[in-house]
This record gives C-alpha cells, structure tokens and sequence, in this order.
C-alpha cells in the first residue's frame, strides 16, 4: 500500500468501490467538491454528502451527513472517504474514518489534490486501508478511461 498507487492499484480501487463518503461536500455546484460529486455518481458510484453546514439537506439525491460517524449503519458498506478538507484537517477525518467506518467496508481513504497528511496515511495504512494523497478521484478515473479532454479537464461545465 501507499499514498501514491501506480495506475494499476487506482483500476482495483475504482473496481472495488461502490459507495464514496465525500467529507467537505458544497451545495454551491461550481465547487470541486459538488462537481467531483457530480461526477462520481454519473459514473455509477453512490455518493454520501458529509458536510455539518449542510447537515440534513438533500445532495444528489442523498441526505447530507454531519459527520462520518453520522453515517447510520441502515446506509450500508462506504467503501472509500474522499477528503475536501485541509491537511492540517485530514488526520481527524481519517481518525472517524476508522473509527467509524473500518468495519463497514472501507478499503480506501482518499486525499484531494493539495491534502495530504503522511501520518495519517501511515495509521490508515496500518489498518489495512489503502491511501491516496494529493489526488482526485474524477481525474484519475478520467485518466484511466481516456476521457481527458486535449485541453484539460473536462468538467462537464461551460465557462
């Protein structure tokens, strides 16, 4: 494991993940955190909402969530937590993450371009729980499917 997978670690996480805990979520749609969102669950991954300021809202179709640990059981496996938050925040977020999550199917914590915490990476890793820092998600996958835009990312918005 490590916190910067080849490419062929990145296909068996996005292989193996159903459902994404975005922890940072935006209602505002032009944030990377909404977008991103957006189009993790356009490819077919379940997205849970966690974001205290919105708590009890409806996201995407899902409940936005206070926190990790808010999470009921009843909503089943989360598979990866994708961290919008800062790195001096990460560390707590992965705390809750094993906390809270380690026995409900999480297999992947996930850092954003511009988060990382090489110390919380190492207790996630030391668990059993494979780490991404410094990355997203949407890009990667889009890397890896050949959906990269010539010029640059395609966000699916019109600037």
């Amino acid at each position: 494991m490590t916190a910067s997978p080849d490419d062929a670690a990145l296909r068996a996480i996005f292989a193996r993940t159903r459902t994404i805990a975005v922890v940072g979520m935006s209602k505002n749609e032009i944030r990377p955190s909404f977008y991103v969102a957006r189009y993790l669950r356009l490819k077919g991954f379940r997205v849970i909402p966690v974001n205290p300021a919105y708590a009890g809202e409806t996201l995407l179709g899902e409940t936005v969530r206070p926190s990790l640990a808010a999470i009921p059981p009843e909503e089943g496996e989360i598979h990866m937590v994708d961290i919008f938050r800062r790195s001096a925040d990460a560390g707590k977020v992965v705390d809750e993450a094993l906390a809270h999550l380690a026995d409900r199917g999480l297999s992947t914590i996930w850092m954003q371009i511009g988060v990382a915490d090489p110390a919380a990476a190492a207790r996630a890793e030391a668990r059993g729980i494979e780490v991404v820092m410094d990355r997203c998600p949407k890009i990667e996958f889009q890397r890896l499917n050949g959906e990269l835009r010539m010029g640059g990312f395609a966000t699916g918005m019109i600037s």
